[in-house]
């Protein structure tokens, strides 16, 4: 029998989901199971997240389609949000995948939507001319969904008044910094090209949430960006997001940028 064929990897940060993590998985289209590897990343849970993961295992090892496919790995501490998410881009480098998707395990992203993503990161092409009049078709090095993208989209959707606001008032300076202008840079649901990750060195990258940020920052210089709208979903989870300090990590990132331009 040939060995699956799948081009995609999808990583999981998981911290304290024990309530959300199967709901998250079982929302991951049939369609894109088939073609894809995913790797559910425990940072240091105190809850029943790894229990919850190996179970989840063994029920895709009985399906035929997801034989194989769910792996778990775990950071015996909690290392941040940043290691997890160095973590996910080289496991998915090394598995030769296309495509690497960030998808959180807390139930704030739309799963469901990760056929929608995926078609859409690989038919998109953004043609440029040079200056002696040849065109270049270029892949998007990363395609976003965005919480913003539809007006009243993030208060539908329970997002707290302070993150809306800052939120708002951080993609409005960072589209005077970037090149590509975005309706929301602080989105977590991410899928990536891996022909651009295989050029960014990972071990350089934040250890901390602005990881993201810093990730469409360096793609921004050279390669496409993309953004497609998805529902904005805040219930009663505990954030770990330190918004402050998260916030000052963003507006370095666009001071370098105003500094380099």
């Amino acid at each position: 029998m040939s060995a699956p064929v799948f081009d995609t990897f999808i990583f999981v940060p998981a911290y304290n989901v024990e309530k959300t993590l199967a709901g998250v998985l079982d929302k991951i289209p049939e369609s894109v199971w088939t073609r894809s590897k995913v790797l559910v990343i425990n940072d240091g849970s105190k809850d029943g997240t790894e229990a919850v993961a190996r179970e989840y295992g063994a029920i895709c090892d009985s399906r035929e389609n997801r034989a194989g496919r769910l792996k778990y790995f775990a950071f015996e501490q909690n290392s941040g949000y940043g290691a997890v998410v160095k973590k996910g881009i080289t496991e998915g480098l090394a598995s030769g995948a296309k495509f690497v998707a960030c998808l959180h395990g807390d139930g704030q992203y739309p799963a469901e939507l990760l056929d929608k993503f995926l078609e859409h990161l690989e038919n998109f092409r953004d043609e440029t001319r040079d200056a002696d009049g040849s065109v270049e078709k270029r892949c998007l090095a990363l395609l976003q969904g965005s919480r913003r993208a539809v007006a009243g989209g993030a208060k539908a959707g329970n997002m707290p008044l302070h993150k809306r606001i800052g939120g708002a008032f951080l993609t409005a300076l960072e589209n005077i910094a970037f090149k590509y202008k975005l309706t929301d840079r602080h989105s977590g649901f991410i899928l990536y090209n891996t022909e651009f990750l295989r050029q960014v060195d990972v071990d350089k990258l934040s250890p901390s949430f602005d990881i993201d940020l810093e990730l469409i920052s360096i793609a921004d210089t050279r390669f496409a960006l993309g953004e497609l709208p998805i529902p904005t979903v805040y219930a009663d989870e505990k954030s770990n997001l330190n918004v402050i300090i998260y916030g000052f990590r963003c507006l370095r990132l666009v001071w370098r940028r105003l500094w380099m331009n």
